[in-house]
């Protein structure tokens, strides 16, 4: 009922800065979130390849439509346009007065985790699980350089307050200080145990957030520790710094939000935003008094910065991967581990990372209505049924079908494929 309340509050039209507000359409764990300068805008991320660009106060939204997969990171480049990127190695730059993908930015290996932009907008820093990051001309999409150094993905990436400067934060446990003019590594700022998840910059201060759930802030002229906020949660997965710099917010991997004030690193707010699951996307918006989060639900949610509730609003409805293993059959255990996330069972019409599975069998490959498929898979040529579904899972879609956007994983067992199988059968 609470949320039954909640979205029609959203849906009925604008509301105030600080009440609740719900983003209703994603198809899939929205993974970041952005708010424009102006605060009329948000973009969302998320685990069905697409990007959200809502009209805060109203029930508007443009969906961006190019990447191959999951959309792990966006960010507002100026009030047209936006960077976009994720698990298929890509970034992509938005004309947001059309909602086209204006350039194609390729080079890196692995999925594209962050995305930062220069001070004066001239320059976009990706980071990638390749062990590099990428720095690029947004004008042009020329590739200025890959930095290297870091042993493990890196994780996130943030420019200096002069733009002369780039941060960038890896598994490997180091934050590194690169020279953008030169594109060489000045110095390692931080060695931690644990790899780093996520940074945050303010006035001659940096906060990052670890995957053993340490929280610190260091003093960027001397390296000092200004702060350790490390409660008993982990892993780190979110942050993000107030309009005004007076505050910051991190949210972790058991659903829990911290917000902090900057002058004195005091905690002022620490509330369980999710029931189950984690909080992977935080942003303020432009006043300062709310943030925007998301995490395994197919919403962004919109509350108080200082949130009061006595419940949690995302994860009250249990994702069917989650699903306890007890209750289900082996086939339905199959698909909810496996393709659950990305496929539904029924022409719904929902937004998902993959086409329905509706009248799959006997279905020619890459032929769903507007889905957008590789052009792998459009020009497959095959029907599916037993025999193809089979070898799909039995070599793998990396293998079975070379260029698909499907994520790379098998069914080793022949007796669960049979029952994945037996299961598509009776319910689709």
């Amino acid at each position: 009922m609470r949320l039954l309340v909640l979205t029609l509050l959203f849906l009925s039209g604008p509301v105030g800065a600080a009440d609740f507000r719900i983003l209703v359409g994603h198809g899939g764990p929205v993974m970041d979130a952005a708010v424009a300068p102006d605060g009329a805008r948000a973009l969302t991320a998320s685990f069905d390849n697409s990007v959200g660009l809502w009209t805060l106060g109203s029930d508007d939204v443009r969906w961006l439509e190019g990447h191959e997969a999951a959309v792990k990171t966006v960010i507002f480049l100026s009030d047209t346009s936006a960077a976009s990127s994720g698990d298929d190695f890509a970034v992509l730059i938005w004309d947001l007065r059309t909602g086209a993908p204006m350039l194609r930015l390729n080079g890196h290996r692995g999925q594209v985790q962050s995305l930062a932009v220069s001070p004066d907008g001239s320059h976009l820093a990706s980071a990638s699980w390749d062990g590099t990051v990428g720095l690029w001309d947004v004008s042009t999409g020329t590739n200025i350089a890959m930095l290297r150094g870091h042993e493990a993905s890196v994780n996130d990436v943030i420019f200096s307050p002069d733009g002369t400067r780039l941060y960038s934060a890896s598994a490997d446990g180091t934050i590194r200080q690169w020279d953008v003019e030169t594109a060489t590594e000045t110095r390692r700022v931080v060695q931690h145990g644990f790899g780093v998840n996520t940074l945050l910059l303010g006035k001659g201060w940096m906060a990052y957030g670890a995957l053993d759930g340490g929280t610190r802030v260091i003093d960027l002229a001397s390296d000092t520790e200004l702060a350790d906020l490390t409660l008993d949660r982990r892993p780190i997965l979110s942050m993000a710094l107030s309009p005004d710099q007076s505050e910051i917010a991190v949210g972790d991997g058991q659903g829990f939000v911290m917000t902090v004030a900057t002058n004195d690193w005091s905690v002022t707010g620490d509330y369980q935003a999710a029931a189950s699951g984690p909080v992977w996307a935080l942003a303020y918006t432009a006043d300062g008094a709310s943030i925007v989060a998301g995490g395994i639900d197919d919403a962004a949610y919109i509350w108080p910065a200082h949130n009061d509730l006595d419940a949690p609003i995302m994860g009250t409805s249990k994702r069917g991967f989650l699903k306890d293993p007890g209750q289900m059959s082996n086939g339905e255990r199959q698909f909810r581990r496996k393709c659950s996330i990305c496929h539904s069972l029924s022409d719904d019409g929902a937004r998902r990372a993959g086409p329905t599975l509706a009248g799959v069998f006997g279905r020619k490959a890459g032929t769903v209505p507007g889905y957008l498929y590789s052009d792998t898979v459009a020009k497959l040529g095959i029907n599916w049924n037993e025999h193809t579904i089979d070898q799909l899972f039995d070599l793998g879609p990396d293998h079975f079908i070379p260029g698909s956007k499907m994520p790379m994983q098998r069914i080793t067992k022949p007796e669960d494929r049979r029952d994945l199988i037996e299961y598509l059968r009776e319910n689709t």
